[in-house]
C-alpha cells in the first residue's frame, strides 16, 4: 500500500489508491514522457459510494487538516506557519446512537485515539467484537486524541457509522460529520491519500557548471535521484531563472545522498550545480483526482489554450481545500477561495471541496480576529455561503454554519464608525488588491460594498431558514444610502475610494463591486462604464485576482467582445512569456527576472496561482451561457454566444457540468446542437426559450 502522510498540502480530492508501479525501459532515463501509477483496477472513492464511514465532530476534520495545510509553507531552508490565529479541533468526544435490532448482531467499533465502547451500560475495548440484540441497543463511544483527530468507525450489518450518529464535546451535541473520502476502515482520516505519477524531464542541458532539468510542467511532489559520488545540492524553480539562482531560489536542499528524504515541493525546473556528470532525475507528482467534468474547444486556438492552462492551474491548487499557490504560501486564503468557488461549477461541480474550504477558513464559532487577518476576507467568507447555496441548494449546510455567520456579522458590526461604515482596527489588514493607487484612508468604499453585500447575504440566508431577517434588510438599506451619499462623485461619474482623505481618488475596484452587487443604479452604472471601465486613464488592474471582478462586471453588462479581447491580452500575454500555469500577477511590459519578483523578493511571485483560473468561469458562465435559474440548478439556462446573432465563436464543442448532470454544446457550420442529460434546462436563442428534455438534442440553424 502506497500512501502519503499529510506532511504537505493536499492536492486534489480523492481516496484510497493502491498504485501499480510502472517500470521504465532499460532502467534508464526516458526524456519527455510521463508514466502514470494507476489504481491497479480498483475503483476510486468517487466510484464507490457507501453509507458507512469514519465520523467525527462536525467541522473538526476541516479545522484539523486546515491547520496542517497552513503549516506547509517552506522558504529558503525554514518553515513558516501561517501568521493568523487558528482554530483548534476537539480532543475528547462522546459518540452515541440507539438501534432497534431485529436480530442478534456482531459488530466492532474502531477509533483513532484511546477510548471505549459502551453497549447498554457495559464497557468494551475499541476494536473488540461485540454481540448485541435483538431489541434496543444504546451505544456510546468515548474517544480522545491529543495529537490528531478523534474519530470512530463501526463495522456491522446494521451498526454502522454515518451522519445519523450524535457527537458531544461535553458542551454541545450535534450530528456527526463525515466524508465520502473516508469510507473504509483501513483509511485513517488523519491522513490524506494521493495518487502518484512519474514525470520525466522534457529537457536536460548543461548550464552554469551544472545540470538544468526542465519537466515541461508544474510538478507538486518529490524527486527520485540516482547518482554516485559526492552529495548533491538541488535548487528548485517555478522559472528557469529561479532554479539557476542558488542564493535566492525558494527551495534548495544541500547534502543530498541517494538515501536522503526529499521533501514534497512545487517546481518546474531543477538545477544541480557543480556537477560534471548528469544525474538520473525524475519527479513523482502527487495528486488527488477531482474529476474534471468540463471541456472547451472552439475555433479560437488561443482561447482553447488559455482554458487548458487555467484548468491545469486550478487542478494543481485544488485538494482537500482550495489553496492559493503550490509553491510559496500553500495556505488557504479566503479571497483566493472565493474566486475558486465560482470556477468550481464550470470545471468540477464538486460541492464537497467548497464545504471543506468554507469550514476550514471559519473554524469554530468564536472569533478572535478576521479570517487570514484580512477584513475583506472575512466578508468574502460570509458572502460565499449564499453563492454556495445557489450552486447546491444545500440548505442543511446553511443551517450548519448559520450561527458562525451570525457571529461573524456581529464581529463586523462592532467595527462600525459613527457613520455606520466598516473600519479596520489595529492589526487588521484592509487588502482589497495589490494596488498602490488605492486610497485606503479611513472608511474605504470597496469595503463598504462588501459590508453591504454581507447584510444582503444574511437577510437571504435568514429567510431561507425561516429566521428573523428584517434587521438585516434595514441595515442594508441604510448602508446603501450612505455609500451613495459619501462615495458617489457626480463630477467624476464614479465611486471614490475614500472621502476622508479629500483626494477624491477613483480606481476600478469599488466601481466593479458596485456593478456586481447591484449597488449602482442604471444611471450610475452607465457613468461607471464610460468613466471607469472603458477609461484608459484609470490605472489598470495587474492581478488576475481583481481581473476576475473586472471581467465579471464587464461580461454582466454585455461587453463580451471586450472581455474576450482582454482575456487574450492578459492571460494570452502570460502564455507568450512561456507560462505553463497562470501567475499571481502579470504586468505587461516587464521583462527578464523582474517578471518573477514580488513582495521585495526576486522570486516572490507565485507562477501557479488559483486566482489565475477565472477564464474557465467567464467562458462557461457568459460565453456558453450556463447558469442556474433556481438554487441547485432546479432549473437552468443555456445561452451559447455563437452564430450570426452573437458572432463570438464559429465553432464550439464544449461540456459544462450542472448539478447531477451536464450540458453538451456543439456549434458547427451554422448548426447549434445542445443536449442536457437531466431535466430542468432551457435553451435561450435570442429572446426565445426552448425546453431541454433529458438526453434529447435540440438543434437550431443560427
Amino acid at each position: 500500500m502506497v500512501r502519503s502522510m499529510y506532511m504537505t498540502e493536499a492536492q486534489y480530492a480523492s481516496g484510497w489508491i493502491i498504485p501499480r508501479m510502472t517500470r521504465q525501459k532499460n532502467g534508464g532515463l526516458v526524456i519527455g514522457s510521463r508514466i502514470e501509477m494507476n489504481d491497479g483496477g480498483r475503483k476510486s472513492r468517487m466510484e464507490t459510494k457507501r453509507k458507512n464511514g469514519w465520523i467525527w465532530y462536525p467541522g473538526d476534520f476541516e479545522i484539523y487538516h486546515g491547520m496542517l495545510q497552513n503549516f506547509q509553507r517552506e522558504e529558503r531552508g525554514y518553515d513558516w506557519p501561517a501568521y493568523w490565529k487558528m482554530a483548534d479541533w476537539r480532543k475528547n468526544l462522546r459518540f452515541s446512537r440507539t438501534y432497534d435490532l431485529k436480530k442478534e448482531e456482531d459488530f466492532a467499533i474502531y477509533g483513532t485515539g484511546v477510548g471505549f465502547v459502551e453497549v447498554n451500560g457495559e464497557k468494551h475495548r475499541l476494536g473488540e467484537v461485540i454481540t448485541a440484540g435483538p431489541g434496543r441497543v444504546d451505544i456510546t463511544v468515548g474517544i480522545g486524541n491529543m495529537r490528531a483527530l478523534p474519530c470512530i468507525y463501526a463495522e456491522g450489518e446494521t451498526v454502522r457509522t454515518d451522519g445519523t450518529w450524535n457527537v458531544c464535546d461535553f458542551e454541545e451535541t450535534y450530528q456527526a460529520g463525515s466524508s465520502s473520502l473516508y469510507t473504509e476502515r483501513e483509511q485513517d482520516p488523519n491522513e490524506v491519500y494521493y495518487n502518484k505519477e512519474y514525470v520525466n524531464p522534457s529537457d536536460i542541458k548543461e548550464k552554469n557548471g551544472g545540470w538544468l532539468y526542465d519537466f515541461g510542467r508544474m510538478v507538486n511532489g518529490t524527486l527520485e535521484l540516482k547518482f554516485t559520488g559526492d552529495p548533491l545540492t538541488v535548487c528548485y524553480g517555478e522559472s528557469e531563472d529561479e532554479a539557476l539562482d542558488p542564493q535566492w531560489c525558494y527551495y534548495r536542499q544541500d547534502g543530498i545522498t541517494e538515501e536522503s528524504r526529499i521533501r514534497r515541493r512545487a517546481f518546474r525546473f531543477i538545477f544541480i550545480p557543480d556537477r560534471k556528470e548528469c544525474v538520473q532525475c525524475r519527479a513523482v507528482h502527487e495528486w488527488f483526482p477531482i474529476e474534471v467534468k468540463a471541456k472547451f474547444q472552439s475555433d479560437d486556438e488561443e482561447i482553447n489554450r488559455i482554458w487548458e492552462v487555467a484548468k491545469e492551474t486550478y487542478c494543481l491548487n485544488s485538494g482537500l481545500f482550495f489553496t492559493d499557490g503550490i509553491k510559496r504560501d500553500r495556505w488557504i486564503w479566503s479571497g483566493d477561495a472565493y474566486q475558486s468557488y465560482f470556477v468550481n461549477p464550470y470545471l468540477f461541480f464538486d460541492e464537497e471541496i467548497n464545504k471543506r474550504t468554507i469550514l476550514a477558513l471559519r473554524g469554530n464559532r468564536e472569533i478572535h480576529q478576521h479570517i487570514n487577518s484580512i477584513v475583506d476576507y472575512s466578508m468574502f467568507w460570509l458572502i460565499s455561503i449564499a453563492d454556495y447555496y445557489r450552486m447546491s441548494a444545500d440548505l442543511g449546510f446553511v443551517e450548519q454554519v448559520y450561527d458562525k455567520m451570525e457571529a461573524m456579522m456581529e464581529f463586523l458590526k462592532e467595527q462600525r464608525d459613527e457613520n455606520g461604515f466598516l473600519q479596520g482596527r489595529k492589526g487588521d489588514w484592509i487588502f482589497i488588491d495589490w494596488a498602490e493607487t488605492l486610497d485606503k484612508t479611513g472608511a474605504v468604499a470597496a469595503e463598504q460594498m462588501l459590508f453591504l453585500k454581507c447584510f444582503m447575504t444574511m437577510a437571504d440566508c435568514a429567510r431561507l431558514l425561516g429566521r428573523e431577517y428584517e434587521e438585516y434588510v434595514d441595515c442594508a438599506a441604510d448602508l446603501k444610502e450612505k455609500i451613495i451619499r459619501y462615495f458617489w462623485d457626480e463630477e467624476k461619474g464614479a465611486f471614490i475610494d475614500s472621502f476622508e482623505s479629500g483626494r477624491r481618488n477613483v480606481t476600478r475596484h469599488a466601481n466593479l463591486l458596485a456593478v456586481l452587487f447591484d449597488i449602482a443604479d442604471s444611471y450610475q452604472t452607465e457613468r461607471i462604464v464610460s468613466s471607469v471601465l472603458l477609461n484608459d486613464s484609470i490605472p489598470i488592474i495587474t492581478t488576475p485576482y481583481f481581473k476576475f471582478f473586472e471581467l465579471d462586471a464587464m461580461a454582466k453588462l454585455g461587453f463580451l467582445r471586450e472581455v474576450l479581447e482582454r482575456v487574450k491580452e492578459y492571460w494570452g500575454g502570460m502564455l507568450k512569456e512561456g507560462a505553463v500555469t497562470f501567475w499571481e500577477e502579470y504586468i505587461p511590459g516587464q521583462t527578464g527576472k523582474e517578471r518573477f519578483a514580488m513582495y521585495g523578493d526576486p522570486y516572490g511571485k507565485s507562477l501557479c496561482h488559483a486566482w489565475g483560473a477565472s477564464p474557465i468561469y467567464l467562458l462557461g458562465r457568459y460565453f456558453l451561457g450556463v447558469r442556474p435559474l433556481e438554487p441547485g440548478y432546479e432549473t437552468f439556462e443555456v445561452y451559447p454566444k455563437a452564430g450570426k446573432e452573437n458572432g463570438i465563436f464559429r465553432e464550439l464543442d464544449c461540456m459544462v457540468p450542472v448539478k447531477n448532470g451536464s450540458v453538451h454544446i456543439v456549434y458547427h457550420e451554422g448548426l447549434l446542437s445542445v443536449t442536457a442529460d437531466r431535466k430542468g434546462g432551457r435553451l435561450r436563442i435570442g429572446e426565445e426559450y426552448y425546453e431541454l428534455l433529458p438526453n434529447t438534442t435540440v438543434k437550431f440553424r443560427i
